[in-house]
């Protein structure tokens, strides 16, 4: 199963995880905790944790080919949540 991971430094993570879960939980499966979060679309999962510090997004897929575009879809939606805030996002497959 294709796998991405990317840790984002930010002091911001929970409540962009929040905020992204309230913007997709109308659109699709959501499962929301406190600092965890997983996100169910049709080509794939979306797994978050965040801290103090850090917000862990991880994707996982049953084709590669999906792998590329809901890491397109994750990041422009944090970047969006984030507004002032320049989030460094770098995926690891």
């Amino acid at each position: 199963m294709p796998l991405s991971r990317a840790e984002i430094t930010t002091s911001s993570g929970e409540r962009l995880m929040n905020r992204l879960c309230r913007h997709w939980a109308h659109e699709f499966e959501v499962e929301h905790l406190e600092q965890e979060a997983k996100i169910t679309f049709a080509s794939g999962t979306c797994l978050m944790r965040a801290d103090d510090e850090t917000l862990i997004v991880a994707i996982e897929t049953l084709e590669e080919g999906h792998l590329d575009e809901l890491e397109g879809i994750v990041e422009r939606h944090l970047v969006r949540m984030a507004g002032d805030e320049a989030l460094v996002i770098i995926w690891e497959n």
